[in-house]
């Protein structure tokens, strides 16, 4: 059976990682106040831990929620400097193609 040719990869897909992020902290910290109330009786079941996981999850999202925005900022910066950097090279180009 032949091999089929291979493909080029497509570029990755840009998603709001930010929105996300920022979701799935909320709802850790939705199911903390949730559980928060019942806490005797998950101790009592031996589940007294749920709403402390919660709440590190909440928190954990904050620290991802501070990543994703770093992460952001910087792709921003990179960007505006290749788009400052092939300006730059295009007036060289062409400077150097009149003065021909």
């Amino acid at each position: 059976m032949p091999k089929t040719p291979l493909h080029p990869s497509p570029p990755p897909l840009e998603a709001n990682d930010v929105a996300i992020v920022g979701g799935g902290t909320v709802l850790w910290f939705v199911a903390f106040l949730a559980l928060v109330p019942f806490q005797g009786t998950l101790s009592d079941h031996g589940h007294g831990t749920w709403p402390w996981i919660c709440l590190s999850g909440g928190l954990l999202g904050l620290i991802g929620l501070w990543y994703c925005r770093a992460r952001r900022a910087a792709i921003a910066r990179d960007r505006a400097a290749e788009a400052s950097r092939q300006e730059a090279d295009g007036d060289g180009q062409a400077a150097a193609t009149q003065s021909d």
